[in-house]
């Protein structure tokens, strides 16, 4: 077997570079003639401009121009829109209502850009920038999801004054209110699950230029899905031929489904650009990022789960209030919950089950996807239910688990709610994962934790999510050189998971080519030909099966050639480890040198071979696959304190054929970071009433540190898809997806002797305190 192959720890091809401080980010390109925007955003919630006065600004030293949104409406600039078929509850069509680029007449939350000044340098701008004059009339907002719906709640738009967008049904309402009406126990509760943000290394950057000669826009940015960028610039924007914009984009510090679509900035740094003939940078400083970006979750869950005389689950019944902020830019502001909370049944049997999520505006930033884009959610949703719902009718958890878990025998399975379960051992993973994080020697521990006065927790979840959706195809292309090595052109876009080094090994295995002679291409729309991006755990499943396919035509193709070549039938030859061979003899030829005669005209067939060795691949799944697997975690809580500590963690995932073991780990490592970041004190917040940003530094925003984290154990029980070649079902999501119910589980765990049975998200000392206390004066 080969060390680089499908399977094996190989170290990151890209690590050394990115270590050693050459990559190559947003930052890092800068070209000649270069001017600098700054962007003037809302300070309020909610507020009419009355008036902008930008005489000032625009002869300060250096300033090139100052742009406001009359200027962006008098020169035509489209919007993008959201096209996902959807109503309101009233039967109306959705009221989706589009983001301009630059704010007219009224404001909507904190951050809306109104404002672009460009100088010729970055300290000029900024300065030009608070020479700005707006008067702004402040009006009332909501912020908070669950104060959008209520009576006399302030209208983020007069034309919606009810504040609903639209909303999502699925599942049977009427059999799933039949079942719970009859059934001899129902479990009620509410969740919460707060707003975050992605704070990834890297704030966002972009970079017009416009290049008067050949007609043609090219934008530096790093985005997630370049194509898909390019194209919605092009069409939807400025209405242009695609042939008439490029997007490049390099490395990415972080994406986390963040940085996927087509930003505002985008546009402008472009528009500006074509303007003024010259090129337009724009980089987002941390101070800035939480005002500019799109948010990751937000919404409120009402859930009931009925049970009968033997404790089965026979229904459960979810609303939802999901908070999608002030405008609908795109189909990707309906992502999250609404495309993937079909999960929130688990990997439990629930033969009956309705689900209504109402997407609901508020004087917030957009909201769309963040790492997991609502199976996040979804599973927080359901294995807290089970957690108390074991709780209240005094059973065991995990016999509670078992005995309404989907066995190897119901798959595969069709939910009720539209998910397709096709394999899996959810059971076995549960059992690995209770002998890996040692449950058995848990009472001990949680005795000796009692005795140094601290409360010992234990958190025990199965996961499941919806990943690589096929709506979407993925490209890859292999093209090789005069001398034999080779080109790997994809689709998909790297932000740090390992793309390169995942590629180069599916590519290894199917042809033995040694990585260190493939070039590796990515985020660039003039050099790949086509490509959806990357998002939902998609790029192994879809962009690795189109390389697998590509590298078939690669074989099929060269298989031609060595026969000739071997003085053989194409029939004759067969193909193993980069080696072509006569079947039943001793003649060989390697792909390299097949390669190499592929552009010498010398060696071909006499008739009827094209020459050249370059193949490509569109890959559409056949459906979607469904990563799962069981977390358990242990914490220790301070009663006096209210502090958490996170002291053990364990994961047994399947991800279907795992590539790179080190990789995956990896992932899983980060997701896991993502979720606890979220339970332990990750939080967007603004003041209730005045709609005041109060979380857009550091200062204020508590992010994951490595004193939070402890050493984890992670094993994997791949079980291989069979609906893509490479039996893959994606990781990139999976570590998040299991953290948030996990570790909330383990909190209340711990609390749960005190009478505490909820608190509020996050699980800071402050609010772990405040419940000890509550639960004590009850």
């Amino acid at each position: 077997m080969s060390k680089y192959g499908i399977g094996q720890p190989v170290l990151r091809f890209e690590d050394p570079r990115l270590l050693r401080g050459q990559g190559r980010f947003v930052n890092d390109i800068n070209l000649h003639g270069q001017t600098y925007a700054v962007f003037v955003r809302s300070p309020h919630a909610h507020a009419h401009i009355r008036s902008i006065d930008t005489k000032t600004a625009a002869a300060a030293p250096g300033v090139l121009a100052v742009y406001t949104g009359h200027d962006v409406v008098a020169d035509g600039l489209g919007m993008p829109k959201a096209n996902m078929p959807r109503k309101r509850p009233d039967g109306k069509p959705m009221f989706a209502p589009q983001r301009p680029a630059l704010v007219v007449d009224r404001v909507r939350y904190v951050g809306d850009p109104v404002a672009m000044v460009v100088a010729e340098t970055l300290a000029q701008a900024k300065d030009a920038a608070e020479l700005v004059e707006i008067d702004y009339e402040p009006i009332p907002s909501v912020t908070l999801t669950e104060d959008t719906v209520k009576p006399g709640a302030p209208a983020v738009w007069d034309d919606c004054p009810d504040n609903i967008s639209n909303f999502v049904e699925r599942g049977n309402k009427a059999a799933t209110d039949e079942a719970i009406k009859g059934a001899a126990k129902v479990i009620k509760r509410r969740y919460v699950i707060t707003r975050v943000h992605a704070q990834y290394m890297e704030p966002r950057g972009t970079l017009g230029v416009y290049d008067q000669g050949e007609d043609r826009m090219t934008l530096y940015a790093d985005v997630q899905y370049p194509h898909r960028v390019r194209n919605m610039l092009a069409q939807n924007v400025f209405k242009v031929p695609e042939s008439k914009l490029r997007v490049i984009t390099g490395d990415v510090g972080g994406g986390f489904g963040t940085k996927g679509w087509q930003y505002v900035e985008h546009r402008l740094t472009l528009w500006a650009a074509r303007k003024l003939l010259r090129p337009v940078k724009w980089c987002c400083e941390r101070s800035e990022a939480v005002m500019a970006d799109e948010h990751g979750r937000d919404n409120v869950g009402e859930l009931e789960l009925a049970l009968d005389a033997d404790n089965r689950f026979v229904a459960l019944r979810l609303n939802m209030l999901a908070n999608i902020g002030a405008y609908v830019g795109s189909d990707r502001n309906l992502l999250s919950p609404f495309g993937m909370i079909g999960t929130v049944l688990g990997v439990y049997l629930i033969p009956k089950a309705y689900i209504n999520v109402v997407g609901v505006l508020s004087n917030t930033n957009p909201t769309a996807p963040y790492r997991g884009a609502g199976r996040p959610e979804a599973i927080y949703l359901i294995e807290r239910l089970i957690d108390d719902a074991a709780r209240e009718l005094g059973i065991d958890r995990v016999e509670l688990r078992r005995k309404n878990m989907l066995g190897e025998a119901a798959l595969p399975y069709q939910s009720p709610v539209g998910p397709f379960y096709d394999c899996g051992e959810f059971e076995k993973n549960m059992d690995m994962a209770l002998k890996l994080a040692d449950v058995a020697g848990y009472q001990a521990r949680a005795e000796e934790s009692k005795k140094r006065g601290k409360l010992r927790g234990l958190g025990i979840i199965n996961a499941i999510e919806q990943a690589a959706g096929t709506a979407q195809p993925e490209y890859a292309e292999i093209r090789f050189n005069p001398a034999g090595t080779a080109a790997l052109l994809m689709g998909t876009k790297a932000q740090g998971q390992g793309h390169e080094t995942m590629f180069k090994q599916i590519l290894n295995e199917r042809l033995g080519i040694d990585p260190h002679d493939v070039q590796f291409i990515d985020g660039d729309t003039d050099r790949v030909a086509f490509g959806m991006g990357t998002n939902g755990s998609r790029s192994t499943v879809l962009g690795g099966s189109a390389l697998f396919m590509a590298a078939e035509k690669v074989i099929a193709k060269g298989k031609r050639l060595a026969g000739h070549l071997l003085e053989a039938g194409e029939q004759d030859i067969e193909f193993a480890e980069g080696i072509f061979k006569v079947k039943g003899t001793d003649k060989t030829v390697s792909l390299k040198a097949v390669a190499m005669a592929a552009f010498n005209p010398t060696k071909w067939p006499k008739s009827g071979f094209e020459g050249g060795l370059y193949e490509n691949a569109t890959y559409l799944g056949e459906k979607d696959t469904y990563p799962n697997g069981c977390h358990i975690c242990e914490v220790e809580v301070d009663p006096e304190t209210g502090e958490v500590k996170l002291e053990r963690y364990a994961v047994v995932d399947d991800v279907g054929t795992v590539m790179n073991p080190i990789g995956l780990k990896g992932q899983i490592h980060g997701g896991v970071a993502q979720g606890v970041g979220q339970i332990l004190g990750e939080q967007v917040v603004w003041d209730r009433e005045s709609g005041q940003l109060l979380t857009a530094s550091f200062l204020d925003y508590t992010m994951p540190r490595a004193d939070m984290m402890c050493s984890m154990e992670v094993k994997s029980n791949p079980v291989p898809t069979k609906y893509n070649p490479l039996g893959a079902k994606g990781a990139g999501e999976a570590g998040t997806v299991g953290a948030m119910p996990v570790l909330m589980n383990a909190v209340i765990d711990a609390l749960a002797p005190l009478g505490v049975r909820d608190m509020v998200m996050p699980a800071t000392a402050e609010n772990v305190w405040r419940a000890i206390q509550a639960a004590k004066g009850a």
